[in-house]
């Protein structure tokens, strides 16, 4: 899924990976650890291609789609769970299609697919997993832009979550938690069918969560 070859980065003349390689399988949970500094986020962002290596390459599943919690809370009049409704891509876009369309034959493609992808059940999936984060059913109706910026970063990662995508990326994930969404979360994500990557300093959950842990040490990646 996930392939690691010869990696190089330098930042600033200062070599963070070097010449190293691993390989992460499909469905694989894994812990990324390291010292402070080591350039483990600097890893998931040369992952989403923010970043290009200086030398080998980062080989990812040809169609693979990899999520992650966007660094910036969200904001505006939107609700929590519109903002989570609004992650699942494909079912917003047939959604919208389906307002728009007039030719019967596409219709029913659309609302095929609809009911392919389970998209009538979405809105109380996206209520379960804002609920496990802290949002009761009044705060899922409330604007985001009433809530502070570390309730906003929970909304972010109940879309990540949502979205379901092949392939995880999350960096700190309980840093805007509390200990009963803290333990919600390592409960969810031990069941994760998916790929998952996960930075974190909570000993306990990398305890709990990965199956696998990579340790990015004097620049080389270890499994």
């Amino acid at each position: 899924m996930l392939n690691f070859s010869d990696l190089t980065y330098r930042i600033g003349g200062r070599t963070l990976i070097e010449a190293t390689g691993t390989q992460i399988n499909s469905g694989w949970k894994v812990g990324l650890v390291g010292r402070n500094g080591a350039g483990k986020s600097t890893l998931f962002h040369l992952i989403l291609g923010e970043l290009q290596p200086d030398a080998g390459e980062i080989g990812v599943q040809k169609g693979l789609r990899v999520g992650t919690v966007e660094q910036e809370a969200p904001g505006g009049d939107a609700t929590p769970v519109e903002m989570v409704l609004a992650a699942d891509l494909e079912r917003a876009a047939l959604l919208h299609e389906a307002d728009e369309a007039h030719d019967p034959h596409r219709i029913g493609e659309i609302h095929a697919r609809l009911l392919d992808i389970d998209a009538h059940s979405a809105p109380a999936r996206a209520g379960i997993i804002l609920a496990g984060l802290g949002f009761d059913a009044a705060a899922q109706e409330r604007p985001l832009s009433t809530f502070s910026g570390g309730w906003r970063m929970r909304v972010a990662l109940a879309a990540a979550l949502f979205a379901e995508p092949d392939l995880l990326l999350l960096d700190e994930p309980t840093n805007h938690l509390d200990l009963e969404a803290t333990l919600w979360l390592e409960a969810f994500l031990r069941d994760w069918r998916r790929t998952l990557i996960i930075i974190s300093h909570d000993r306990h959950i990398l305890n709990a969560v990965p199956d696998h842990i990579l340790h990015l040490d004097d620049r080389k990646l270890v499994l």
